[in-house]
């Protein structure tokens, strides 16, 4: 970006260039995230369980890649980072779910702020936001389910 303050409109190309960045950020550690867990998984149901996370970390590439198409667009450098990983050394399957419910959440909160600085402004970006805000909204209810305990 040539200027912190250029504008398409209304619309702070830099803002959402940064919101895109950090979401970009927040797939690829998806990524590295549930292709960590999908390897840590043992025990008799491991197969299914390890097919729906690797099937998680291919998603989050999708994402990475779409978002990154966004920021390119709208003449921005996409981010080399990733969100911080944290290591915690629980792998069984609850604390990998429950972890995966954080990284959905926050997820989700970086949808929601793309949504916030691009409503009203841009239906193009705006879609894009509301689409994946629902993707994630379904992600996380889909874990809450899988962490419920059957009775």
């Amino acid at each position: 970006m040539t200027s912190d303050k250029k504008t398409n409109g209304k619309l702070d190309l830099k803002a959402v260039v940064d919101a895109l960045n950090a979401i970009l950020e927040g797939e690829l550690a998806g990524v590295v995230r549930y292709t960590h867990y999908s390897l840590m998984v043992f025990g008799h149901n491991r197969i299914p369980i390890v097919s729906w996370l690797r099937e998680q970390a291919s998603e989050s590439l999708a994402h990475a890649a779409t978002a990154g198409e966004h920021i390119t667009t709208l003449d921005g450098h996409p981010s080399l980072k990733i969100a911080k990983l944290l290591e915690t050394h629980k792998h069984s399957i609850s604390d990998i779910l429950r972890e995966s419910l954080v990284h959905e959440t926050e997820q989700l909160e970086n949808y929601h702020a793309l949504l916030r600085l691009v409503e009203g402004k841009s239906v193009f970006l705006e879609e894009y936001a509301r689409t994946m805000i629902h993707d994630e909204e379904i992600h996380v209810s889909e874990v809450q389910k899988m962490l419920r305990k059957p009775e």
